[in-house]
């Protein structure tokens, strides 16, 4: 990066404000998506950190990589990619509107950590670990690894004696924490930069624009969406950044795409029973490893990661040996069995209540004898990143160079292609036992006719799963 053609110019920048020279301070290194990155003198001083490196230890995608081999990429690369996105987009708004937006080099650096450090407080296995295993071991919590973000960059300042302005700090964790937040009102001066890196305001920021690219790479899948015409058309107007009204088609891409990942990677019914049974081990091992007393200091939070599963498997402690058992499972492919699912009608969205493994056990058969803690049910929601709402209906676009005043645009001016819904409700149910298949997929079954007259399903369950029986070690 560093080079690109809009139009006929090809603008060239350098990798910071500093004088030249100042490169002997940094570092070069190459990422197999955005090829060479800059690295500078501070955030150097962050990511030289034994707190960061932790990040090398935390899969982007979790367990998905039991089923797509290829899905080994870590946060640690996320973030320096997401660290040199922020740095492009940043410098490309100063390149064009630089002395109007009054966009100086505090702004560049403030922005580039802000993308450098926002995923520095993430827990182990993606997101499983916030919204699966937390809230089962310490319920009621309010948690966030962004949060944890905010505590984890104190921390390493503070640890590693690190010299960076106050004022600076304030405004990189403000920047981490733009999407959890919305857009905030106390924030008036230079709003824009905080769309960049977590956008609260529509959803359009490079730490999208990074995993998506990313994922879809190491998933060994395809992309047609381009971040790049985006980076390269985007303009500031009334303190927000817009887009060129032509874009409305790659901007749609982006949320689709994203809701595809969702589908076919990250919510992949094999990567979820995988997950099941991680959290199942997590839970039997919290009180020996004391995982959960963890996250509430960064002194202590930083020395949790993925490799948690690898000290489970190796322990020879007794109070270990369920917990031991179930990742054993998992190395020898014996998983938790997926049964079936059903997207939700859409007429029956709107009051859609999260289906549990009682309703389940409430709709099975006379002959059948199934226990609760023998059923999990995941309800698994699906959006363009805005729930119910059409994604783009949130978004300013403008019509051309030459114009100065912000659009909304509906997709019926558009293409009459594009979606009328834009969330899916899919509910999926698994047994911690094969040879309880048959058993579970009917009672889902009768759930789905008491529910809505009528089988949603799209097909039954094969026959061969049905026939399943349980390993014996």
């Amino acid at each position: 990066m560093g080079d690109y053609h809009n139009g006929n110019a090809l603008l060239r920048y350098n990798s910071g404000d500093a004088p030249f020279e100042d490169r002997r301070f940094s570092k070069l290194i190459h990422d197999n998506v955005h090829g060479n990155i800059h690295l500078d003198r501070q955030s150097l001083k962050f990511i030289d950190t034994e707190q960061f490196q932790r990040l090398r230890d935390l899969k982007q995608l979790g367990l998905t990589y039991m089923v797509y081999p290829g899905a080994v990429h870590s946060r640690f690369e996320h973030s320096l990619g997401v660290y040199w996105l922020a740095s492009d987009a940043v410098r490309r708004l100063k390149t064009y509107q630089g002395l109007e937006l009054g966009i100086e080099s505090f702004d560049i650096q403030t922005v580039k950590l802000a993308g450098l450090l926002h995923d520095v407080g993430h827990g182990p296995f993606s997101h499983m670990f916030e919204r699966e295993f937390l809230p089962r071991v310490r319920g009621g919590i309010k948690w966030s690894h962004e949060d944890m973000s905010l505590k984890m960059i104190d921390y390493i300042v503070d640890e590693h004696s690190i010299d960076i302005d106050s004022n600076k700090l304030k405004k990189v964790k403000e920047m981490i924490v733009a999407s959890k937040e919305g857009k905030s009102e106390s924030l008036k001066e230079k709003q824009f930069l905080y769309d960049i890196v977590a956008n609260g305001r529509n959803g359009i920021d490079v730490d999208k624009f990074d995993y998506i690219e990313r994922d879809t790479r190491a998933c060994g899948l395809g992309c047609n969406f381009q971040f790049q015409r985006l980076m390269e058309t985007m303009r500031v107007i009334d303190n927000e950044i817009c887009y060129r009204a032509k874009e409305y088609l790659t901007i749609h891409k982006l949320f689709s795409t994203r809701a595809d990942l969702h589908r076919t990677v990250y919510m992949h019914p094999k990567v979820k029973a995988i997950e099941l049974m991680v959290v199942d081990a997590l839970i039997k091992a919290n009180e020996h490893f004391q995982i959960a007393a963890q996250i509430d200091e960064p002194a202590q939070y930083w020395m949790l990661d993925d490799t948690i599963v690898k000290r489970i498997e190796t322990s020879t402690h007794q109070d270990l040996e369920e917990s031991r058992n179930l990742i054993r499972r998992i190395r020898r492919r014996d998983i938790y069995q997926y049964c079936n699912e059903f997207a939700v009608p859409k007429e029956n969205l709107e009051h859609f209540k999260n289906v549990t493994a009682q309703d389940i056990i409430c709709s099975q058969n006379s002959d059948a004898h199934l226990n609760e803690e023998d059923v999990i049910v995941t309800n698994v929601k699906i959006d363009l990143a805005s729930g119910k709402n059409n994604p783009l209906e949130r978004i300013s676009f403008f019509q051309d160079y030459d114009s100065f005043e912000k659009l909304r645009l509906k997709d019926g001016c558009i293409s009459h292609l594009l979606p009328v819904c834009y969330q899916d409700m899919i509910v999926r149910v698994y047994t911690r036992k094969p040879e309880l298949v048959e058993a579970v997929s009917k009672a889902f079954e009768n759930f789905q006719i008491k529910t809505y007259g009528k089988k949603t399903q799209v097909h039954a369950t094969p026959e061969k799963k049905k026939c399943l029986k349980y390993k014996e070690k």
